[in-house]
């Protein structure tokens, strides 16, 4: 709540210069024998700074923003008028600096947060026909090939069409060791190229990519205000009254109105608005440095409340993907000879358990052949030749089918709940089985664990998978309760029914869970690369897909709140009392100036500590 908002960066300083230089010089006057001219000299240093605030005032009062700026134009009007020169010259100087001081802290708070705007790639290099060209990202399209450079920030989500690419993500996700991606794996825009060039084949158009939402979402975190800071707004006119009360009753009971003018000093300015927006936005951008977007100063103080979580599952508890976790045979051919197969056979399918389970072959280094004479039934399963071998592959009742007019019987294969299980024929015999499962995402125990000692009281699963995969997917965890089988609508009323126990965050990934994380006191949406309605209808966005962020950032948050609320606390208190000694005459307006100066300094230097620790 600067009183300069107006004035802009350039008058910023000049306001400081002008009643620095002035005491300055009437000083040197005073010390000549020139006092009349110091009393001038001082009144004039002064005008500048008092015409800002009244400009900035009458700006306010036509928003209905009722500001304690006003406090600070009575003081140095009040003292103007009652000819406490210096007085008015040491207010002017000691207000403009600390707004000026204000204004570098929030700017050293923002760091991490303005570092991901002023990243932001405004061209690109792509290759056409053969021949590179440099072309504005807004023009990018889905599948063209982009070259990226050693040093260019990623301009478009894509896939990596040739070349290793090392990428620093830390911007992103605060990892510090730059990641190696081969040809054909997925990466996000927005982070650097730490290595030799490669080229990108992008999948989604700039605007519409990861590090284009990410710095919508870091614009909106920077408009926003603080709850904290809305505070301060409404209590703007009590305090103006309270100060009002206090000076005119110092004034009428002495008969002296310098008491006045000195409690009006003294009051000037709040330290509520001070303090409250520098802490809260060194939490926003800590929280960033960590991999956490906060998009606004109500949900890291929310955050620091929160006593109840619900967590989707598919991409939130777990991983949200298939992966191999069992490689059963019957003993007719190895484990790694049925992978093999079954890897190559699946290399002519694009079903997404078909993939995970030629990732896995290949991640043992394992040798595929060429299929031939394939034949798949979509969703069901695939059949073929490898080196020569009929193979079949898929689920138990396809599989079971094309062996039954081979044996005449069919194939009966246990299956645990939650997992997947592929079976596998060859050579006209059953061979064995693949399980894939969608795994928990590692530590998880341990951050259920970290909730509860941050003060969180219950943490619920909310799914939308069957019973039975809820209980085994949860088993040995410490939730308090689990809910299943539940529909987007059910899962809104989970996250209000836990209200009675206090704030409730919810965390979630997909579409069907915006609703959830809207209705939420915090929704937090797994990932920059989920699902856009998620990260919309959150407010906090995990720039990582790592559960466990939540933890470090419900620290900062708590943090952040409490250092606040320190300074808030501290700052009024030293106020009032400021005021009371100077309606008793104990302080003059100049010592009065100085003192509240002394306060909001150590207030502003309180608040930053929230970006450290």
């Amino acid at each position: 709540m600067s009183a300069f908002t107006l004035s802009g960066t350039l008058l910023r300083p000049f306001l400081v210069a002008v009643p620095a230089a002035g005491l300055v010089l009437g000083f040197v006057f005073f010390a000549i024998g020139r006092g009349t001219w110091s009393a001038w000299i001082w009144a004039f240093c002064a005008a500048p700074v008092l015409l800002a605030l009244i400009v900035q005032i009458v700006t306010s009062l036509r928003r209905g923003d009722v500001g304690l700026d006003i406090i600070a134009a009575l003081s140095m009007a009040s003292a103007l008028v009652f000819g406490e020169y210096l007085a008015a010259a040491v207010v002017a100087l000691m207000y403009a600096g600390g707004q000026y001081l204000e204004s570098f802290a929030e700017r050293h708070a923002r760091r991490e947060m303005t570092s991901l705007l002023s990243r932001t790639p405004r061209t690109a290099v792509r290759n056409r026909d053969g021949a590179l060209e440099e072309i504005d990202i807004a023009i990018i399209e889905p599948g063209d090939r982009l070259l990226v450079r050693r040093g260019d920030v990623v301009p478009a989500d894509g896939v990596v069409g040739g070349g290793l690419a090392v990428l620093d993500q830390s911007a992103l996700t605060g990892e510090s060791i730059p990641v190696q991606h081969i040809a054909g794996a997925a990466i996000m825009s927005g982070a650097t190229n730490a290595g030799d060039a490669f080229d990108l084949v992008a999948s989604r158009r700039a605007a519409e990519s990861t590090y284009a939402g990410i710095v919508r979402l870091v614009e909106a975190a920077q408009r926003s205000k603080a709850p904290m800071s809305r505070l301060a707004d409404r209590i703007a006119l009590f305090f103006l009254g309270f100060t009002v009360v206090i000076a005119g009753g110092a004034w009428l009971l002495s008969g002296d109105p310098i008491r006045a003018v000195a409690v009006l000093v003294v009051a000037t300015p709040c330290p509520l608005i001070l303090a409250v927006p520098v802490a809260i936005i060194s939490g926003l951008s800590r929280a960033a440095r960590h991999g956490v977007l906060i998009k606004e100063g109500r949900a890291l103080e929310t955050m620091a409340r929160i006593r109840s979580v619900v967590i989707d599952k598919t991409g939130t508890l777990t991983e949200g993907h298939a992966r191999v976790v069992s490689v059963q045979t019957t003993g007719e051919v190895s484990t790694a000879e049925l992978l093999r197969v079954a890897a190559s056979l699946d290399q002519a399918s694009k079903h997404i358990v078909a993939q995970a389970i030629v990732s896995e072959a290949r991640d043992q280094n394992l040798h595929l052949a060429v299929p031939t004479n394939v034949v798949e039934a979509p969703g069901e399963g695939i059949e073929g030749t490898v080196e020569g071998r009929p193979a079949i592959v898929g689920g138990i009742h396809f599989v079971s089918s094309r062996l039954l007019r081979h044996t005449g019987t069919s194939v009966q294969i246990p299956k645990a709940a939650g997992d997947i299980a592929v079976a596998v024929a060859i050579d006209g015999r059953l061979a064995g089985e693949i399980i894939l499962a969608d795994t928990l995402r590692a530590g998880t125990g341990v951050l259920l664990k970290n909730l509860n000692s941050l003060g969180v009281e219950r943490v619920v699963l909310a799914t939308g998978d069957r019973h039975e995969v809820a209980e085994a997917i949860t088993a040995g965890l410490p939730f308090s309760a689990v809910r299943s089988e539940l529909t987007p609508d059910e899962k809104v009323m989970v996250v209000l029914s836990e209200r009675k126990y206090g704030p409730v965050m919810m965390i979630g990934d997909g579409v069907n869970d915006a609703p959830a994380l809207a209705a939420a006191d915090v929704g937090v949406a797994m990932g920059a690369r989920g699902a856009a309605a998620s990260a919309e209808a959150a407010d906090v966005v995990l720039l990582v897909d790592q559960l466990d962020r939540v933890v470090p950032a419900i620290k900062i948050a708590a943090r952040s709140r409490l250092i606040a609320l320190e300074s808030v606390y501290a700052g009024i208190g030293l106020s009032f009392a400021g005021m009371l000694a100077a309606a008793l005459g104990y302080i003059s307006p100049v010592q009065g100036a100085l003192l509240q100066e002394a306060i909001d300094v150590a207030v502003i230097l309180n608040a930053l500590r929230a970006l450290k620790g």
